[in-house]
């Protein structure tokens, strides 16, 4: 790192900082602090959303998956894209969610089911969200670490201080901060300048490597060298990956459908919108939002693979793996008294030759990549076996071994200037993830649990107050789990099944949205079920290697357990294959993930059916007919013929929709159906039933569809949303200081819809049902 690279990665956080201290005015009440007065617009929605719900960990997660699989499976990814176009063009979940004017999903749930079930659901949500949140520090931290060459210990003062902790400590301080300061309308308007500020950048970096590196020469060849039935490129030659495989992308569209809004993450965004359409819009701006963000990720995981695999890089790779390996043993070993461990482990390292066996025409030695066949994880694993308190460190090797060797590969790669251009990129998404989630998860602890127990209400000072103690409880214990914890999967494995705890809120938010016949009762069940899974899975990966293989061991059950597991993932192989590992848990997270789902959706139907006695008034949630505030009762329009069919449900245009809004829903449905369904996964699909491609075709294919054209399209995105994200930020800041603020707009229920509002909606709700009686009597 030079000096200018240090220039480059400090000026725009002091920017993003003197943001923050500008909107700090703005703060006027609690609906401010939660939910930035919900006067946002649909660009600052979806920028600042986007920003947020990416994240460092994200990007690392990214890169450490297509470096394990390539683009082949998520090829099958894109069997998602119309059901994901259908959901946002219709607003699905987001629309209702945003009529029933609720700030958090608690409120919600206090208003659909009850009091009870909002208390225990806060409990559920709470701890899923801190538990999955509190690695992304470690992960955040380590990135750094290793991307920066910082040394893993530093001597301040005599003390032995961990890098690691203080590099947690200053980035979770600054994201504390700007939480603090003004809660949502401060992480809005950071998380959106730190978004338009990326844009320019992601360019830049795009631009160097695609002039570093050739796709056809040196990228193509390293993804084309792979084992049978592993290909990186042919989509239909997956069947032998393991993890991120075809069930996993199954897995995946399942959620879209019952895990819609369930995730709290983001929950200060849900509502922030200023009305449910422009919350709309946002959600369909954020197909064209992504550009070069979506693709800088797969570039860079391709570059790395083939810096690391390259017959022309191979002195470079040699060097690196040596360095990241020593680094990851200081790293997860640190005690004096693995001194001798350490140094032989090293030793080794620098005795492993430069890679001369090559396959065939290609570059990429084919057995290489393989777990189990990368000579470092197995020096690592065959020494640290030999150590029986080492042996559970293995796992851990691994992961972080396999996490940051594509962010090291990435800080050998740039030079000067755009090394730390790529640096403030990451630092964006670290800060501003980290920002919405302590907001998140620090506002539903007090929203969702402490204000409705309390029997005194809170007033807006005193609210605002308990909100800062659990944002700031939520860094602390982020902290604290990041430095003891140790992550042993994947990462987008460990969001799976920590957010599988939440699971059974899926099925409760959406069939609570859609369907007046959900009980209380079947929500109970959902959730408890879900959560009970997860955590039993996540209990069962974390102490397998240290206390449930040996268990299995000393009891003789290895096999016979291991033969039960494996007949009964036969239906599903190759897909689903549960093999015993001494030092992995035989079912993995996305499975796991899959079983509290089903369950979870099950439970809740079946019960809800059995103990429903009354239909929800699902109008008075929504704030329809008469108890809008124009208090009208509007009658549904029949749909008259297919085209109005197509564009009201299909497109979700109604009579809100300007001329632009039209021309942007109608962009969003021909590029994903018309272009990447159709044309780039329907038609291939066809075609290759009748006429396999060969390998090279596959290369192509996905040069132009995954680089070529996503660049052109971030392009165009980067101006487009530069000068209308910028426009609509200052909007915003109007906005808000015209707003007036609403002291029962608080979260409670009872300011939600009060008790006289309550009895006169009731009254006229009787009026006009006896009404319609009468008119049904007289044949009216």
């Amino acid at each position: 790192m030079f000096f200018l690279d240090w220039l480059i990665i400090w000026i725009p956080i002091l920017v993003v900082i003197y943001a923050a201290l500008r909107t700090q005015k703005y703060v006027k009440g609690v609906a401010d602090f939660l939910s930035a007065g919900r006067v946002a617009g649909r660009y600052v929605v979806s920028v600042a959303s986007g920003e947020a719900a990416m994240g460092l960990i994200s990007a690392v997660a990214l890169l450490e998956m297509y470096y394990n699989c390539g683009f082949a499976v998520s090829f099958w990814g894109t069997l998602s894209l119309p059901i994901s176009l259908v959901l946002s063009l219709v607003g699905f979940c987001t629309y209702r969610f945003r009529e029933t004017r609720c700030m958090t999903m608690g409120q919600f749930f206090e208003i659909r089911y009850s009091k009870s079930l909002r208390v225990t659901a806060s409990v559920i949500q709470f701890i899923s969200g801190i538990i999955n949140y509190a690695i992304f520090p470690a992960v955040g931290a380590r990135f750094l670490i290793y991307f920066l060459d910082l040394p893993v210990f530093l001597n301040l003062f005599g003390w032995h201080c961990p890098v690691f902790a203080l590099v947690m400590a200053v980035f979770l301080g600054l994201a504390l901060w700007i939480a603090l300061a003004g809660g949502q309308v401060t992480i809005m308007v950071t998380d959106c300048v730190q978004g338009l500020l990326s844009y320019p950048m992601y360019v830049i970096v795009v631009a160097y490597i695609l002039y570093r590196f050739s796709w056809s020469d040196e990228m193509m060849p390293v993804l084309m060298a792979r084992a049978p039935h592993e290909s990186f490129l042919n989509a239909f030659d997956v069947d032998h990956l393991r993890d991120f495989n075809l069930f996993y992308i199954f897995v995946g569209i399942c959620g879209m459908f019952f895990n819609r809004m369930s995730w709290g993450g983001t929950m200060g965004y849900n509502g922030a919108a200023k009305s449910p359409h422009e919350a709309k819009m946002g959600g369909l701006l954020g197909t064209w939002r992504g550009g070069f963000s979506s693709m800088i990720f797969i570039l860079l995981a391709v570059v790395a693979l083939t810096y690391i695999n390259h017959r022309d890089f191979a002195g470079e790779s040699r060097n690196l793996r040596v360095q990241l390996a020593s680094k990851t043993l200081d790293d997860i070993m640190p005690e004096p008294k693995y001194d001798a461990t350490r140094a032989k482990l090293k030793t080794i390292y620098e005795n492993i030759p430069i890679r001369t066996q090559y396959s065939g025409s290609y570059t990429c030695h084919e057995e290489f990549e393989k777990e189990n066949a990368d000579p470092y994880i197995k020096a690592t694993t065959a020494e640290l076996n030999r150590v029986p308190e080492l042996k559970k460190s293995v796992q851990s090797f691994r992961t972080i071994y396999g996490q940051m060797l594509v962010p090291v590969a990435i800080r050998d790669i740039l030079p000067m200037g755009i090394t730390g251009i790529f640096c403030a990129l990451m630092i964006f998404l670290m800060v501003s993830t980290d920002t919405t989630y302590m907001h998140s998860w620090g506002s539903i602890l007090v929203q969702d649990f402490i204000v409705p127990l309390r029997r005194k209400a809170f007033t807006p000072a005193e609210q605002i107050r308990a909100l800062r103690y659990a944002i700031t409880g939520v860094c602390l214990f982020a902290f604290l789990f990041s430095l003891f914890f140790a992550q042993i999967d994947y990462i987008l494995m460990f969001f799976t099944i920590t957010g599988a705890i939440w699971a059974g809120a899926g099925v409760v938010i959406t069939l609570g949205l859609y369907w007046k016949r959900g009980t209380t009762a079947g929500a109970y069940a959902a959730l408890v079920s879900g959560a009970v899974i997860a955590l039993s899975g996540i209990l069962a990966q974390q102490f397998w290697a240290s206390h449930l293989y040996p268990l299995l061991q000393r009891l003789n059950l290895v096999d016979a357990v291991g033969k039960v597991l494996y007949d009964l993932s036969s239906p599903f192989h190759p897909y689903i294959v549960w093999t015993m590992d001494a030092h992995k848990f035989p079912i993995n997270s996305a499975e796991i993930s899959f079983l509290a789902i089903v369950t979870t959706v099950l439970l809740y139907v079946v019960i809800s059916l059995l103990t429903c006695r009354e239909p929800f008034n699902m109008d008075r949630m929504l704030h329809r007919g008469i108890y809008s505030d124009s208090g009208k009762v509007v009658e549904k329009s029949s749909l008259r013929s297919i085209r109005q069919f197509f564009l009201l449900k299909i497109l979700g245009i109604d009579s809100q929709y300007s001329r632009g809004d039209k021309i942007l829903a109608w962009s969003v449905f021909l590029y994903s159906f018309g272009y990447a369904f159709g044309l780039c996964f329907l038609a291939v699909v066809v075609w290759n039933k009748f006429t396999p491609w060969p390998l090279e075709w596959w290369g192509h294919y996905f040069f132009l569809k995954n680089l070529l054209v996503a660049g052109l399209i971030g392009i165009i995105s980067t101006f487009w949303f530069g000068i209308c994200g910028t426009k609509d930020l200052f909007r915003l800041f109007r906005d808000l200081e015209a707003r007036e603020n609403d002291v029962l707009d608080d979260g409670r229920v009872e300011g939600h819809v009060s008790t006289a509002d309550l009895a006169h909606m009731k009254q006229i709700e009787a009026e006009t049902n006896s009404m319609r009686k009468d008119s049904a009597a007289s044949g009216k």
